[in-house]
């Protein structure tokens, strides 16, 4: 039988790679390794990669034992999920890899100017109706500013047509360096090599909507410091479909 999250929640507590620190937390107590995480934590000069809404830090985990001399951190409010992560990277000994939980509305508190090369967004929720809770809207990219380094490097992997497009839709607007981008990352000929080892890494979920015929689409872009951000006008057609191939709510067929 499989840990019931008081459980979970009481190995948390205990686990070296995690880190608590909800925005009731913080609030009143400062982040005391912000700016310090690589003496502190990793103790190295490696650069450290930010899985923002990693869930059940799978892809956090994957791409730690990819990269031996590249610390991550995995970033959810959900510690339950996180716990799964958590877990597997301690039984593997993985020294370069940490988990925070906390809100990532307040993900620069606990991060110092230059301390982070790049961000990882992993089938994040498209908030279809809420632009402001959409992990690459200018409110989010401006918090990243505070500690991704100068045209450090966002990666947006998604099954969402909506984010994808809206996404697409900002990066041209605000003339942001495009590195890569496939609509349909597993039949896209003439991948480099880094691009492939990102291939051998699938989320159970992930694996569930390739067999239901979604195409996984995939971007990486650089997000220079000087520039102005502003949003897109554009119309964008909503999917179809909410998490997990179910129906969508709404009765409405686009969104800015």
């Amino acid at each position: 039988m499989g840990k019931g999250k008081l459980a979970k929640f009481a190995d948390m507590e205990r686990y070296e790679n995690v880190f608590q620190y909800p925005f009731s937390v913080v609030d009143n107590v400062p982040f005391e390794m912000k700016g310090h995480w690589r003496e502190q934590y990793f103790h190295n000069d490696n650069p450290i990669v930010l899985e923002l809404g990693c869930g059940k830090g799978e892809y956090t985990v994957e791409l730690a034992r990819l990269y031996p001399n590249v610390s991550f951190i995995g970033v959810d409010i959900k510690g339950a999920r996180m716990w799964t992560g958590a877990t597997k990277a301690l039984e593997a000994n993985l020294k370069n890899v940490a988990f925070l939980r906390t809100n990532i509305e307040i993900i620069d508190r606990f991060f110092s100017k230059d301390e982070v090369q790049e961000i990882w967004l992993t089938f994040s929720d498209p908030q279809m109706k809420n632009v402001h809770k959409r992990l690459t809207s200018t409110f989010f990219l401006e918090r990243y500013r505070h500690f991704l380094v100068d045209n450090g490097i966002i990666h947006l992997k998604t099954d969402s047509n909506f984010l994808f497009t809206y996404t697409t839709y900002m990066v041209e607007h605000n003339e942001l360096p495009v590195l890569f981008r496939t609509t349909d990352l597993y039949h896209t000929e003439g991948l480099d090599e880094e691009t492939k080892k990102i291939l051998s890494i699938q989320t159970y979920y992930e694996s569930m909507w390739i067999e239901r015929g979604l195409n996984i689409k995939y971007m990486k872009f650089q997000l220079p410091h000087e520039k102005l951000l502003s949003e897109s006008e554009k119309e964008i057609e909503l999917d179809d479909y909410r998490s997990y191939h179910r129906d969508k709510r709404s009765s409405l067929t686009t969104n800015k």
